[in-house]
């Protein structure tokens, strides 16, 4: 405990040291009235002041200004930067979120180098974004489902949970299961409901036998947990550095690179029933090859070719519910489903985040922690 001095309550670095023992001590109410005093004498301390004492509720640095990562222009990771922004507004069905975490995908980097401007073009300034996870921190006009305070997560439409605030419609959003954590949290959106939708189009049944490519990466990890849940037997097709996650979490390995075919077969001698391709357009070809019928051919990724050859393509968008992303979330809490975390980075190193993702040899998700 420190001493009050003559000048204590008007001295700054008298306030931060009280509050640095709070937060050392684990005790933030050990000096919360006489903090809260001092604070009103320290106006320039007083966010780090709220931010020691109720930590959930103070997680940005102005009450009118925001963070957001943008790009101006289609390109490399060099685009990519972080700006002030305007605190966002609700408007009348929204919620204002202070982000704790928010999922990168590889579909933002393909939109951010321009790759799919024909589908999804860009407006610039451009911010990115979908998966997010999250404390309320304002309600709009007719809201009554959600208070400040409360835990979310979920998604945005508008390329924009790249940032320490984002205004999103209470539709896209469900309550954090406390058992969550925010990385898996602020992880879900995509990767969950598109491997909800993957396993749906091809009509996966007990005991049916399923092979997925990059059933160690971010959708393809959760399609294989997905799929051994349902009661399926999984080829999971990855790189040998995986054979112990993919063996633990109910699928069999199967390596990747040449005579992929032939030891798919071997693997499964009564022949392969279903195939998701969470990688790219040779798997479709091989899965046609294989002689599995299209309609139980679905790759996430590889669109053309699923039209060329009559696959499915099935994406996140039509899972996007709050019963699906409700069960996804539930199914990770009770521990029945993992998301694994690669790693997580600053906001302001996002470009850096892309970069791991951008190498396509990860483990499952890497976070952005606002």
């Amino acid at each position: 405990m420190r001493d009050v001095g003559p000048f204590g309550a008007r001295n700054p670095r008298y306030v931060a040291g009280l509050i640095l023992d709070a937060i050392e001590t684990d005790a933030a109410d050990v000096h919360a009235e006489r903090v809260r005093e001092m604070a009103a004498s320290a106006p320039l301390l007083l966010r780090r002041v709220r931010s020691a004492l109720n930590p959930q509720k103070e997680i940005t640095m102005s009450d009118n200004r925001a963070r957001a990562v943008r790009f101006d222009r289609y390109g490399g990771r060099d685009v990519l930067y972080v700006a002030e922004i305007p605190m966002p507004v609700p408007k009348a069905g929204e919620v204002v979120v202070a982000v704790r975490a928010a999922g990168i995908n590889p579909g933002e980097a393909s939109i951010r180098a321009g790759t799919l401007h024909e589908q999804f073009p860009a407006t610039f300034p451009s911010g990115e974004g979908s998966d997010l996870a999250g404390v309320i921190t304002a309600v709009g006009e007719g809201v009554d489902e959600f208070a400040v305070g409360d835990e979310v997560l979920g998604f945005s439409w508008q390329r924009s949970s790249h940032a320490t605030h984002v205004a999103v419609p209470t539709t896209q959003l469900i309550r954090k299961p406390p058992q969550l954590s925010w990385e898996a949290a602020g992880a879900l959106y995509v990767v969950g409901c598109t491997a909800y939708a993957a396993v749906r189009a091809v009509n996966v049944t007990r005991g049916d036998t399923v092979a997925v490519s990059a059933a160690a990466g971010g959708v393809g990890s959760v399609v294989v947990q997905l799929l051994a849940v349902r009661g399926a037997h999984v080829l999971g097709i990855a790189s040998p550095t995986n054979d112990a996650w993919l063996t633990a979490h109910g699928a069999t390995p199967v390596h990747y690179g040449d005579g992929l075919a032939d030891r798919l077969k071997a693997a499964a001698p009564r022949g392969i029933d279903a195939f998701i391709d969470c990688f790219g357009p040779d798997y479709v070809q091989l899965a046609v090859d294989l002689g599995i019928s299209p309609q139980r051919i679905e790759t996430i990724i590889a669109f053309q070719k699923a039209q060329e050859v009559g696959a499915k393509s099935e994406g996140s968008t039509s899972a996007s519910t709050r019963d699906v992303l409700t069960e996804m979330a539930n199914l990770v809490a009770s521990g029945a489903i993992e998301i694994p975390i690669a790693a997580t980075y600053p906001l302001d190193r996002v470009a850096d985040a892309f970069e791991q993702l951008e190498r396509r040899h990860t483990r499952g998700k890497i976070v952005l922690i606002p």
